[in-house]
């Protein structure tokens, strides 16, 4: 069996479990049988002696009913989402259709044949054996039919439950992550931060403290826009990226060193909203930035990827980081896109990886 195959496979028992099935099967089987049961008796087919007998030919029928429920269940159910990746309802249905109908007929004509043999060396039946398997063929062919159709309704009213309930989990995760990312740039320390080194040269250099607010405002700006969104463009990023750092300049001067190497093709390309910064605030925030040790950031493009390098030279910190930031990086871009972001470290560099989005990717489509 193929990796894919398995994959449905169990996608299958993770909608409807045992319980769930066997439940189903049990009710199925039992209306399925009355009807049968009191059919043979009006039409005169096989009639009923006495409500005992009624109650003994319904609990044999029940209980192979049960076993050949399964039997047609299981193949049912495995069809539906093989036919789920061929022939898609909406696109193929003339065609969904004619191989559920085959399909269910195929197995019901097996399955029919395995059990008129097995209850007749039970108990040998009265009537015309040729005649009985005729009529349970076409008895389990057109109960599987209709249960290919009640199967095939059930997992759509799943899917679609299950898909609603994801949804919302989503919802509230990614209202979760804005929250902590916004709280992060709204960062007491930060902004302290900030205003110490503005209080510093305002009476030094009134222009640089007039570029420092205009960088200041465009930077809570760029936030307050961009929070809402689930991309945006490499272009944006950057120009974020420029004033953030023009402000971590004022701080630490000559030692914080930044080089952008990117050509204008990646520039439309898209990525969720400030991941460059939770990346660079990393790099800053971790390492030591001093005359003796400057820090130098590179960030250049690489394949699909945008990658900023910093040398390693980190802080003696009391505590451990939490990791935070780039975990809800990471859970940013699986809504998204399937790529995630890649962080390593490699000849005494920390290196992140973020990938790129295409325009006309429909990579974030399932998501």
């Amino acid at each position: 069996m193929s990796s894919e195959a398995k994959t449905d496979f169990q996608s299958i028992h993770q909608l409807l479990s045992f319980g769930k099935l066997f439940r189903f099967v049990f009710v199925f089987s039992i209306a399925v049988q009355i009807i049968v049961v009191l059919y043979n008796h009006f039409s005169g087919y096989h009639v009923l002696s006495s409500i005992e007998y009624f109650f003994f030919r319904l609990f044999r029928g029940v209980s192979l009913s049960l076993l050949a429920g399964f039997l047609l269940a299981y193949p049912d159910l495995f069809w539906i989402r093989s036919l789920n990746r061929i022939a898609t309802w909406g696109q193929k249905t003339g065609l969904r259709v004619f191989l559920q109908i085959a399909f269910s007929v195929l197995i019901a004509v097996v399955v029919s044949l395995c059990f008129t043999f097995f209850a007749n060396a039970l108990t040998p039946y009265s009537e015309e054996f040729s005649g009985v398997i005729i009529s349970n063929m076409l008895i389990f062919s057109a109960v599987n039919v209709f249960l290919m159709a009640v199967l095939e309704g059930w997992i759509f009213y799943l899917e679609s439950k299950h898909s609603e309930q994801k949804a919302k989990e989503l919802q509230e995760e990614l209202a979760q992550i804005k929250y902590e990312v916004l709280k992060s740039q709204i960062n007491p320390h930060f902004m302290f931060n900030s205003l110490n080194v503005l209080s510093g040269i305002i009476d030094k250099d009134t222009h640089k403290a007039q570029q420092f607010l205009d960088e200041f405002s465009h930077i809570y700006r760029y936030v307050l826009e961009a929070i809402e969104q689930p991309v945006s463009t490499l272009e944006k990023e950057l120009d974020f990226m420029r004033s953030y750092l023009f402000l971590q300049q004022i701080r630490y001067g000559d030692d914080l060193i930044f080089s952008v190497d990117i050509q204008s093709y990646y520039l439309h390309k898209y990525l969720p909203p400030l991941s460059l910064q939770v990346v660079l605030e990393n790099a800053i925030k971790h390492n030591i930035i001093n005359e003796e040790k400057p820090l130098k950031i590179e960030i250049f493009t690489e394949g699909n990827f945008l990658v900023i390098k910093n040398h390693l030279q980190p802080k003696i910190s009391k505590g451990a980081s939490t990791g935070l930031g780039l975990k809800n990086l990471t859970k940013r871009y699986a809504m998204v896109s399937r790529e995630e972001p890649r962080f390593s470290v490699d000849a005494n560099c920390y290196i992140a990886r973020l990938p790129l989005i295409n325009t006309d990717d429909d990579e974030g489509a399932d998501h």
